[in-house]
């Protein structure tokens, strides 16, 4: 476990540079989940350390395998300075840990909802993931260990929430581009859902 979060912490720092900050939060129960602070310009990164320590379980397996199955990491960004987004720790350490505590897989096209802002002020409780690859590079482990997979945080309102729901993640992410709607914006409203 401490070696897989070793290297991903690398693969971490290698894409994005030395953390400014981080945070770390147990939950009764579960492993103990980082969340790192990077500060690029006027972006502001969030990602977690520790989800990928083991691997996600099929919620219908009988038995989870303690090797094989998904990794991943869950990274936000934001605009800097909009908004108090350091109070989206832990939201976030709460969203890494649902694989441990709900024994749900976080892959691409899920929505992942922490029931309260995001941070304060937020329009959003949600979250959309996004396709990992962009960013920071999935990080290959030895065999027959899953890759671990940098997935990207969407924040959604309620109402893109909802529209998701009926319309799936590919039109809504479709919606957001046709849009030029900032993702990024911390304080942005729902794009416009006729």
């Amino acid at each position: 476990m401490g070696e897989v979060l070793a290297l991903v912490e690398a693969r971490l720092r290698t894409a994005l540079g030395e953390p400014d900050a981080r945070a770390a939060v147990t939950f009764l129960g579960t492993d103990r989940i980082e969340v790192l602070r990077f500060a690029e310009g006027d972006l502001v990164r969030y990602a977690t350390l520790g989800m990928s320590a083991q691997p996600m379980a099929d919620p219908t397996a009988a038995l989870a395998d303690p090797v094989k199955g998904p990794r991943a990491e869950l990274v936000l960004t934001v605009r800097a300075g909009l908004a108090d987004t350091d109070k989206v720790l832990r939201p976030l350490a709460v969203l890494a840990a649902t694989p441990q505590v709900e024994g749900v897989v976080v892959a691409p096209g899920a929505s992942l909802d922490v029931g309260d802002p995001l941070w304060p002020g937020a329009p959003f409780s949600s979250v959309l993931v996004a396709e990992s690859g962009g960013l920071v590079e999935d990080l290959d482990l030895d065999e027959p260990m899953d890759p671990v997979r940098f997935l990207p945080l969407l924040p959604m309102t309620s109402n893109e929430a909802a529209w998701k729901r009926v319309h799936g993640a590919q039109a809504l992410e479709e919606r957001w581009l046709a849009r030029g709607t900032d993702l990024r914006d911390p304080l942005r409203r729902s794009v416009e859902l006729d």
